[in-house]
């Protein structure tokens, strides 16, 4: 089965990490949007366990690690061609972490990493699911913590 025109929705694992205030961001080096900056993740291997597949990919795309993670939300990612025709889609399970070592670098999938503080985010163009689940992941991490 192909990514490009799938014939059902790909399970994408996406991770949420915090190192104080700052944010984990990665510019994505292939397709879909390539170029665009995003959350780190990718996809689940078949009989690969969810947070498995978390800690996988963001060592994989960041060469970091982190600490228990939590569920953050379940995104749906669509993206049509030009006649409406489903080109990718994504379940995507974003969970939310925060940073416990390893120096951010890019890595497989990714063309730049940045710890990303909360007024420095507009700069990244992020799209308004990745904005909308960063500021959840941060206020669950809080109220984890509190």
């Amino acid at each position: 089965m192909t990514r490009e025109y799938p014939d059902r929705p790909w399970i994408g694992i996406g991770v949420i990490v915090f190192r104080g205030e700052e944010v984990l961001l990665v510019q994505r080096g292939k397709p879909p949007r390539i170029g665009s900056w995003s959350l780190p993740g990718g996809a689940q291997h078949v009989g690969e366990g969810a947070q498995d597949a978390a800690r996988r990919e963001l060592l994989e795309e960041t060469g970091i690690t982190v600490g228990p993670l939590l569920l953050a939300d379940v995104i749906d990612s669509v993206t049509r061609d030009d006649a409406g025709a489903v080109r990718y889609h994504y379940t995507i399970v974003d969970y939310c972490a925060e940073w416990a070592g390893g120096e951010a670098r890019a890595g497989d999938d990714v063309s730049a990493v940045a710890w990303a503080r909360p007024e420095d985010l507009p700069k990244y163009a992020l799209t308004r699911e990745a904005q909308a689940v960063i500021a959840l992941s941060r206020k669950r991490l809080a109220d984890a913590l509190a």
